[in-house]
């Protein structure tokens, strides 16, 4: 099992070698890294297979000179101020507040539905009262919610969950929404006011300067090391180090001892176009009519001024890098074993949506990171504290 002898542990005090290896350079990984080597001055090695840090938040202008996200487009929004201040302190930022269309009967309508959306749809003047009224008249209500179609239903009725959900979701996921958990479209509001944007939070912007020089200045510490192109098996055995954080799959770690755990991943096209502007918003949805999901153009996300566009197809897909753990009952019986397994491996912290098989925002991955580090700092301090009884 990989978890019982990966490397050189308790072999880095004192002598020359790192004090943490942190397996992957995403959000989690940086975060972990940022705060050992700035408040710890702990000596980190970070490693990651791919050749780039940032994780999928990575963004690098393409050859067309167009800032691109190349796995997809990444929006931060968050309510939680420690985390923007956090964050801030190593990017400036451009607000920024998504919008999204989606593709329904031959019309581009807002998404998530609010009074434009239906008033659009069906060829009505609805008010904001009068839609709440009307979602009321068309909503299957349950008593009990079990699934994503069970949360849909209930809210707007069984007709605008066939348009706007169950094709997309099948699309997404490969699976109907109501073989899967509540929480999938659960976090997609229904308005009935003209509010047309994706998100409600607080705090709605992306890095000025782009997420990958954010990531930059937040790894730019003489304690921290970086290695890409690597898996970290391949020098975990080799270099000397105390602890480990690991963001990847936790299945994977454990050498699929207990099965492998279902992920949804992307096939991601991109294409760069000869005119200034393709779409009207940052992302237009395709329910039911493609075989992508989406289309998203960046240049609405980041701002840029240029005389092309480049835009992304988003295709789903069963194979490839694991993106979205798949949200079901008997997926979470079997992450249950591993997050057991884990609990047992007292010198490697897993953190990250990988990890810890749940679906976070990149924000909540910040939250995350940060929480576990407080558990890393009071360890260090029992630890110090313990050294210290011993030798008095």
């Amino acid at each position: 099992m990989a978890g019982k002898d990966i490397g050189q542990r308790g072999s880095a005090t004192g002598r020359k070698g790192f004090d943490y290896l942190i397996v992957g350079a995403g959000f989690a990984g940086s975060v972990l890294a940022e705060r050992l080597a700035n408040e710890l001055d702990k000596r980190v090695l970070i490693v990651d297979k791919r050749p780039h840090i940032g994780g999928n938040a990575y963004d690098r202008y393409d050859d067309h000179g167009v800032l691109i996200h190349p796995y997809g487009p990444h929006i931060f929004h968050t309510n939680a101020a420690d985390i923007r201040d956090y964050l801030s302190r190593f990017t400036e930022w451009r607000p920024y507040e998504h919008h999204v269309l989606a593709s329904v009967d031959g019309q581009l309508v807002p998404l998530p539905i609010n009074l434009d959306t239906v008033n659009r749809l069906y060829g009505m003047t609805l008010t904001s009262f009068e839609m709440t009224s009307w979602l009321d008249s068309v909503a299957e209500k349950k008593t009990e919610i079990n699934n994503s179609e069970d949360v849909i239903v209930n809210k707007v009725g069984r007709e605008l969950y066939n348009k706007f959900f169950r094709g997309y979701t099948r699309k997404q996921w490969g699976l109907d929404p109501s073989e899967l958990d509540a929480s999938v479209t659960a976090r997609v509001p229904t308005r009935t006011n003209r509010d047309a944007r994706y998100f409600n939070d607080s705090f709605q912007a992306m890095p000025l300067h782009g997420y990958t020089r954010m990531f930059e200045k937040m790894l730019a510490h003489p304690n921290i090391k970086v290695m890409l192109n690597t898996d970290y098996r391949e020098i975990a055995g080799l270099l000397p180090w105390d602890h480990m954080v690991y963001t990847g799959p936790i299945d994977a770690f454990f050498d699929f001892e207990f099965g492998r755990l279902p992920y949804r991943s992307l096939r991601f096209e991109h294409r760069n176009l000869p005119t200034a502007q393709f779409q009207s918003v940052g992302t237009v949805n395709y329910p039911n009519d493609c075989a992508y999901t989406r289309i998203s153009e960046f240049k609405h996300i980041t701002g840029q001024q240029h005389p092309t566009t480049s835009v992304v197809y988003e295709y789903p897909t069963a194979d490839g890098d694991p993106y979205y753990p798949v949200p079901r009952p008997e997926n979470a019986a079997l992450y249950k074993r591993y997050e057991e397994a884990a609990e047992r491996c007292t010198d490697v912290t897993f953190v990250g949506r990988l990890a810890t098989y749940k679906y976070y925002n990149m924000d909540q991955v910040v939250g995350q990171a940060l929480t576990a580090f407080k558990r890393l700092r009071a360890r260090h301090g029992a630890v110090e504290a313990g050294s210290g009884a011993t030798d008095g």
